[in-house]
């Protein structure tokens, strides 16, 4: 196959992936936790009670932003013909910026964007990429 096409195919995949483990993970937290009297549909009532959340609604949120970007970004980094760190570092960049959109239309407490904009998304793409190279690396031994 192509490696332009394998590199374009490589984001799409990663990008869907991780979409699907986020929104997998978003969907669990609302099962596991609701929020009591709240339509998930309603951006600005979700806006409203954002910062009022104890910290345990947090949790989920965060699991998703950094699963989904890893599993994203992991999967990149295997399809990807060349520059495979690269190809993960692009899916964290991906998901960083819907993170900081996600924040700026619902904002919660500020800890939670500090730890969410570091933790979840950068640094999750950089351990994705490395698991893709050592993979890699196994299957061309």
């Amino acid at each position: 196959m192509n490696s332009i096409i394998k590199n374009i195919l490589a984001v799409i995949a990663g990008w869907l992936g991780g979409s699907i483990i986020n929104m997998g993970l978003i969907q669990l937290g609302h099962k596991v936790l609701p929020i009591k009297d709240i339509d998930l549909n309603d951006m600005n009532a979700l806006a409203a009670i954002m910062p009022t959340l104890e910290f345990e609604y947090f949790i989920f949120p965060f699991l998703a932003h950094a699963l989904g970007t890893l599993v994203g970004a992991t999967i990149a980094g295997l399809i990807a013909a060349s520059h495979k760190m690269k190809f993960s570092l692009a899916i964290g960049g991906l998901f960083l910026l819907g993170g900081v959109i996600v924040n700026y239309m619902l904002p919660g407490p500020v800890w939670f964007a500090i730890t969410d904009i570091v933790i979840a998304y950068i640094p999750m793409a950089w351990i994705g990429g490395t698991i893709a190279l050592k993979i890699s690396r196994n299957k061309d031994k």
